[in-house]
């Protein structure tokens, strides 16, 4: 697992990932472990759509540890939680990956946005 020189680098793309969360903690993005790759990530927030609260978890990974960002945070009926702004963003490095779910038994009931860039 290596941090990629961020000067070095050649080629830096914008990207937006959507991802509908189950109660699986389950990988959003990841980093692979040789890519020579560093993600910035920043912005995160996860929409409920319901119309009762729900609790979210929001990991990031690194080998068979996880770090949690948010653990069984709550989010109002039809409400959105910013986890990450642009003034408090991340970088992931080779090997990462960010997992998220939540404890909303339906379906299509919460949703996840994440802005980040990719560093080649």
């Amino acid at each position: 697992m290596a941090a990629p020189n961020v000067i070095n680098s050649t080629t830096v793309l914008g990207k937006r990932a959507y991802s509908v969360l189950t109660t699986t903690l389950s990988n959003v993005i990841t980093s692979g472990s040789t890519s020579g790759n560093l993600i910035k990530v920043s912005e995160l927030s996860i929409s409920n759509v319901t119309s009762g609260a729900i609790t979210t978890n929001v990991a990031v990974g690194r080998g068979s540890t996880l770090y949690y960002m948010a653990g069984n945070m709550a989010i109002p009926a039809n409400s959105t939680l910013t986890l990450v702004a642009r003034d408090n963003s991340f970088y992931m490095e080779e090997g990462d990956y960010l997992q998220a779910n939540t404890t909303s038994a339906g379906t299509n009931s919460a949703y996840l946005s994440l802005t980040y860039e990719v560093t080649y």
